[in-house]
């Protein structure tokens, strides 16, 4: 694998709607840094197994990987509950991960060129994809905050859907996320714990910009 030399690099970790997305995109943004988010890889996936049913195995799996490009992760048929329940299921199945895994690491050891480096958000990232990350953080919010995050969106979205079976999803994504054998999510020793639940996004992002400007100067 091709790794550039001298970019910097941000592992971020979370549950679901902790608001990592929104910072690891912001942080980017500010770094001009590549940013992926890896959960949509699955969500992708997820999806391919809903629209092609009859053809989904993981040959089919492979060969969409292999083709696979960002503009295809900002889909938005990717953000409805059915994918993202389809997507928990499949990001425990380890011939799945393995194809992911590749995918991640050419991003995030070779950003184009362009790039001052990488910043990748999802639930394994900080010690399974980029162990070696100059940043490591984990993103979090209580169930009450990230359930109301996460309903605001589906309303966006124009989804019915009530505020109490947000909740419930958040809490079985949770229990999911977190017990699942294969790279479960987990806040590493190394890891800075940076909770939403009381910051709004300015806050958040100039609270992990301090940590970012700290460390890259010394």
């Amino acid at each position: 694998m091709i790794k550039r030399k001298n970019i910097l690099k941000i592992a971020i970790d979370s549950p679901a709607a902790a608001g990592a997305g929104t910072l690891a995109r912001s942080i980017s943004k500010h770094y001009n840094l590549f940013y992926l988010d890896t959960g949509k890889i699955y969500r992708f996936i997820a999806y391919l197994k809903i629209k092609y049913p009859k053809k989904f195995n993981y040959k089919f799996v492979k060969e969409k990987i292999k083709s696979l490009k960002i503009p295809d992760l900002l889909n938005k048929s990717l953000l409805t509950e059915e994918v993202g329940n389809e997507a928990s299921v499949i990001a425990k199945i380890k011939k799945i991960r393995i194809m992911v895994h590749s995918f991640q690491l050419k991003f995030a050891y070779n950003p184009p060129k362009n790039y001052n480096g990488s910043c990748l958000d999802g639930r394994d990232i900080t010690y399974n994809i980029v162990p070696d990350a100059d940043i490591k953080l984990f993103i979090t919010a209580n169930v009450k905050t990230r359930a109301l995050r996460r309903f605001k969106e589906y309303k966006d979205l124009g989804k019915k859907i009530t505020f109490d079976e947000v909740v419930k999803s958040i809490k079985k994504r949770d229990k999911s996320d977190y017990n699942r054998k294969i790279s479960p999510l987990k806040k590493t020793k190394d890891s800075l714990l940076i909770n939403t639940t009381n910051l709004n996004k300015r806050a958040c992002f100039l609270k992990i910009k301090k940590i970012i400007d700290r460390k890259t100067k010394t």
